[in-house]
């Protein structure tokens, strides 16, 4: 050995020897802990971070399939509310096709009332037209008798009622 070496290991305390034994111990602490200890940490380690990368991947994928459920859920609820303003519409539609139906079946009930009432009310004109002429040949007869004094058969009274209701017309 260099004599300057050999001082400074000296004053050091390091000999051949002992840097042999601990180059030896340390090679000894190496092995048993590369194989016993740092092995399975490292290994530990990688597994840790193998399940943290699948655990990401997972959660980019969820991430993924949320945002198409959400896109799916929007488009689903776009489409029930396109649906819904048309049935909307298409009931507001049929509650005014069914009020103009009721309108016009309440015209044609009204029309038939004012058609039954205007029947009504000629047979009631008749009818009293009837009886009118009846009671003015009636009063005819009455009068003619009072003023020739004769009493008239049914004969006769036919004749002048007939002859009356011609010429009274109303």
């Amino acid at each position: 050995m260099h004599p300057i070496l050999a001082d400074a290991g000296s004053q050091f305390g390091v000999t051949p020897a002992k840097l042999i034994a601990q180059v030896v111990t340390f090679g000894l602490v190496y092995f048993v802990l590369n194989r016993y200890a740092f092995g399975p940490v490292t290994a530990m380690l990688e597994a840790r971070r193998k399940r943290i990368a699948d655990g990401e991947s997972k959660l980019e994928k969820i991430a993924r399939d949320l945002a198409a459920a959400e896109e799916n859920a929007r488009i689903i609820v776009g489409k029930a509310d396109a649906e819904s303003n048309r049935l909307i519409k298409e009931a507001g539609e049929g509650a005014v096709l069914l009020a103009e139906k009721k309108r016009q079946e309440a015209i044609t009930e009204a029309n038939g009332i004012i058609a039954k009432s205007r029947e009504a009310a000629k047979l009631e004109q008749e009818q009293l037209t009837v009886q009118l002429k009846r009671e003015f040949g009636r009063m005819v007869v009455d009068a003619t008798t009072r003023v020739t004094g004769k009493v008239l058969n049914n004969d006769d009274q036919e004749r002048i009622n007939r002859e009356t209701a011609a010429q009274v017309s109303l």
